[in-house]
């Protein structure tokens, strides 16, 4: 007998047939509802989800149209595929088409108006995920480049694998963090993002699944899509990615590549224990599925250091390792670095070189410079500091206004809480009126679409009166609602 233990959201702004097309397609895809498996009678699917059963018939329809289920006189419903192919929703125009005539993809409306109003300081950014203005050390940087005086022996394109004073200064950097890397085994990109643009153009197939925690960063972008690659959740719990699950859709959908934020995940801030890490490594090293470990917040632990990153566990160069200085120093500097064998880096840099010809040299002087003294730790130490004080600061308020219509959880480093609203609300109407009181905000449902109680609370960049000011607005919003 197959369970359901879910009911649509009448008050989600996704129409309840979809949302019950997804929670099927989601216990197929996932082998709760295995091939041949018979679903309950559409009376009874109307009674569990507490729907007309008009509308179990067009979800079923769509699911038949998919190729999912299918009805014999006499026998009822069955599952009766369960391919990646099949499971995917049709794509709004034709993505490869897209990518062939080489258009990247648009950023969902939702970022698209984030990236419109975050110019204006009239709004107050409640969802931003950098570093206040006040807290990048716009003198430390004035120092650093005047220190460069007679330092800098070359103006002109760096090699492909970047400035060579910039990866020994990265390769010595990384031994606080446990990872042993020669400058060889570095290269230097304009950021993560580009890291990951070099890796879906370099070394993926078109049409590779890469897997991610189900709600992911990653899915606010269309950067793999773009590529052709397809993304597939997996499921996370307070510990990080689930490793059996990680497993189960790495067989299911052939994964070639797990994308991660073990640390201070973005959004929901979880911070994967040292216990999943080793499990998460394990099936990995098992089943031959290679790592793409997003660091970039890795630094910023606020109470006290998380567990080694995965790649102090790599011994047989199953881990790429992306680092950054846009979440810890600058991200003006545009200065981030991917870590992996040698081999790979030299057909990523290759690939780099197509694209921009290299980072900009002046920035990778200057990154050079912050991370060769002593200065880029005493920086982390005075952010961290405040970083702090804002965390506790965003949860005093949190406590006042929120208790009771919410839950989150106190992040032990990052930039973000996770809210979740135990009752549902249109997150579009929320994100909307938020706007017309001047506070920009981040729903939960650009990290998955059908999520309508989660918001991602950045305590990193607004000042803190603002962002007291905000949530206790947004409060008011929400129980208006």
């Amino acid at each position: 007998m197959l369970t359901m233990d879910w009911k649509p959201d009448k008050s989600s702004d996704i129409a309840v047939y979809l949302q019950i097309v997804s929670y099927i397609r989601q216990k197929i895809a996932s082998g709760d509802w295995p091939v041949k498996s018979q679903l309950p009678t559409q009376r009874a699917l109307a009674q569990a989800f507490e729907v007309n059963r008009s509308t179990v018939v067009t979800a079923l329809e769509e699911l038949k149209a998919e190729g999912l289920i299918e009805s014999t006189m006499g026998s009822g419903t069955i599952v009766s595929n369960n391919t990646w192919s099949l499971l995917t929703t049709n794509p709004p125009p034709d993505w490869m088409g897209y990518v062939q005539a080489g258009m990247q993809l648009p950023n969902i409306p939702t970022i698209q108006l984030i990236n419109r109003y975050e110019p204006d300081p009239s709004y107050i950014r409640l969802g931003t995920g950098e570093l206040s203005p006040i807290l990048i050390p716009t003198g430390g940087m004035e120092e650093v480049m005047s220190g460069l005086r007679g330092k800098m022996t070359t103006l002109g394109y760096s090699e492909p694998k970047g400035l060579l004073a910039l990866r020994q200064a990265i390769s010595a950097h990384l031994r606080t963090r446990g990872i042993e890397v020669s400058p060889g085994s570095i290269l230097v990109v304009s950021g993560a993002l580009q890291a990951m643009q070099l890796i879906s153009l370099g070394i993926l197939h078109r049409g590779s699944t890469i897997l991610l925690e189900q709600q992911s960063y990653l899915y606010s972008l269309p950067l793999f899509q773009s590529s052709g690659m397809r993304l597939v959740g997996v499921g996370m719990d307070q510990d990080g990615i689930q490793s059996e699950a990680l497993a189960r859709q790495k067989k299911l959908h052939n994964g070639a590549l797990l994308y991660t934020i073990p640390a201070y995940h973005n959004p929901t801030g979880i911070l994967m224990s040292q216990e999943r890490r080793e499990q998460v490594m394990a099936v990995c090293e098992r089943d031959r599925l290679p790592i793409l470990e997003d660091d970039v917040y890795g630094e910023l632990w606020l109470d006290e250091p998380g567990p080694l990153p995965l790649k102090t566990r790599d011994q047989n160069g199953l881990v790429l390792y992306l680092g950054s200085l846009s979440k810890t120093l600058s991200p003006g500097l545009r200065i981030g670095w991917l870590v992996g064998p040698e081999p790979v880096i030299e057909r990523l840099a290759d690939v780099k070189m197509q694209i921009d010809y290299g980072s900009s040299v002046l920035s990778q002087w200057v990154a050079a410079e912050w991370l060769s003294g002593g200065r880029y730790a005493q920086h982390l130490t005075n952010t961290r500091m405040a970083l702090r004080e804002r965390r506790g600061r965003m949860c005093k308020a949190l406590d006042q206004w929120f208790h009771d219509i919410a839950d989150w959880s106190v992040p032990q480093g990052g930039f973000y809480v996770w809210l979740r609203l135990r009752q549902a609300v249109s997150m579009r109407t929320l994100f909307s009126k938020a706007i017309a009181e001047g506070i920009l905000l981040n729903p939960g449902y650009i990290y998955d679409q059908t999520d309508s109680h989660h918001l991602r609370l950045s305590y990193a960049y607004a000042d803190e009166e603002d962002m007291e000011r905000a949530l206790h607005t947004l409060s008011r919003l929400i129980h208006e609602m």
